[in-house]
């Protein structure tokens, strides 16, 4: 047969679950917004109203000053992280944006912990780009410098912020 059925346990009662084979028809809701015909000679990315796309992600650059923390909070409500700045021309895709919003620092989601910097969105932590060597101790959150490389400071202090996240893609 092409079921699969299996019991769980939950409490004292057992509970039957059933999954159908795969030729059965799902339902699929696409929101409208992001109702987009693809074709397969076409690849692009979609990103939403307001932000821009760099690669495979989209990026918005927020201009209300934030805790590092709070920064993160919204840009998760918004389906993102905090940027990461994963090689050289993401670094500099993003050193534009905040000097198109007028600021000289804007928060990016590198953060350390006991020792180690992260990005928030997990990608890996091999480019860095430190406007001095010594930058990259003490205080554990991450912001870029328009003017040259990354710095760090205490969390608690508010800056405006670029979030980024994966585009919609064709």
């Amino acid at each position: 047969t092409n079921e699969l059925h299996s019991k769980v346990q939950k409490s004292d009662e057992a509970v039957d679950v059933s999954v159908l084979d795969e030729k059965k028809e799902e339902e699929v809701f696409v929101p409208l917004e992001l109702s987009v015909s693809c074709f397969s000679a076409v690849r692009f990315n979609v990103c939403p109203g307001g932000w821009f796309s760099h690669g495979s992600r989209c990026f918005l650059f927020v201009n209300s000053p934030m805790s590092w923390y709070n920064a993160e909070e919204h840009c998760n409500a918004l389906g993102g992280h905090l940027a990461s700045a994963t090689n050289p021309r993401e670094y500099s895709f993003l050193q534009q944006m905040t000097m198109t919003g007028s600021q000289s620092i804007a928060w990016l989601g590198g953060f350390n912990l006991q020792g180690r910097w992260m990005w928030i969105d997990r990608e890996g932590f091999y480019y860095t780009n430190w406007y001095s060597p010594s930058s990259s101790s003490s205080s554990p959150c991450m912001y870029l410098r328009s003017s040259n490389g990354w710095g760090n400071t205490q969390c608690g202090t508010s800056l405006r912020f670029i979030c980024s996240k994966n585009a919609f893609g064709c």
